[in-house]
């Protein structure tokens, strides 16, 4: 690690004589480097707070896992102005934050922890954490729709990475309130969507390219963990180490 680089102290001479137009010139004291002291002692960049380094966030002292199996039309957050269903309406746990997000209307698990490392691990892009989803979507999709979803689509905001796609059978699910509205002269389909990355709606827009709108999506899995066992609106608490 390089050594932080420290500028000689400017002398300034008093003068009791009336001072004069000239303009007061320095020594010249060397090349600026990027490195400089702030009055804390933390390294930083020449851009005024914009540090160089940051100290990881402390781990609690009961850090505890949360799996929440969220029902349809649940806000991610644990309060709301406009007197919509939250968090709070069924998690009485303080000082717990989700890993992540899921959109109003998706269902399945969402992961809350009060550990700062563990919900950043989870929720950085380049940790790749898998999670899946069952997915059902109008229509049969073809072959060339599930290998185009295997292999990246191109959506708006860029390709999507290679996914985990499969068809599967119709999961044994909570009834959702309301229903999903089906046409009667379209069937529909079920599929496992395994991705890594967490872009806003991001499944529903990679059927939608395909040609096939998703119906109902439910969060079945993140990284480990999983819904099983957890009843749709309840939760479990897993205890850390």
């Amino acid at each position: 690690m390089s050594a932080l680089a420290y500028t000689t102290p400017e002398v300034c001479h008093v003068s009791l004589t009336k001072p004069t137009k000239s303009k007061i010139t320095r020594r010249s004291q060397g090349p600026k480097t990027s490195s400089a002291v702030n009055p804390k002692g933390k390294p930083r960049l020449n851009k005024p707070g914009k540090f160089t380094s940051k100290k990881p966030k402390p781990r609690p002292e009961n850090p505890i896992i949360v799996l929440f199996n969220k029902p349809f039309d649940v806000l991610c957050q644990f309060t709301d102005e406009q007197g919509r269903q939250t968090l709070k309406d069924f998690i009485p746990i303080q000082d717990v934050y989700a890993a992540g997000r899921l959109d109003r209307d998706s269902e399945g698990l969402l992961l809350l922890t009060n550990d700062g490392q563990l919900q950043s691990r989870i929720t950085e892009p380049k940790k790749k954490t898998d999670k899946t989803y069952w997915v059902q979507v109008e229509g049969i999709p073809s072959d060339e729709a599930i290998q185009a979803l295997r292999d990246g689509v191109s959506l708006k905001d860029g390709p999507t990475l290679p996914a985990k796609v499969e068809r599967i059978a119709e999961p044994d699910l909570w009834p959702r309130n309301p229903p999903v509205r089906e046409r009667k002269q379209i069937p529909t389909s079920w599929l496992a969507i395994t991705i890594c990355e967490g872009r806003n709606r991001q499944v529903r827009r990679m059927t939608a390219h395909v040609g096939y709108p998703t119906l109902r999506l439910i969060r079945y899995e993140i990284g480990q963990w999983s819904l099983d066992g957890i009843a749709n609106g309840e939760y479990k608490v897993l205890p850390q180490s």
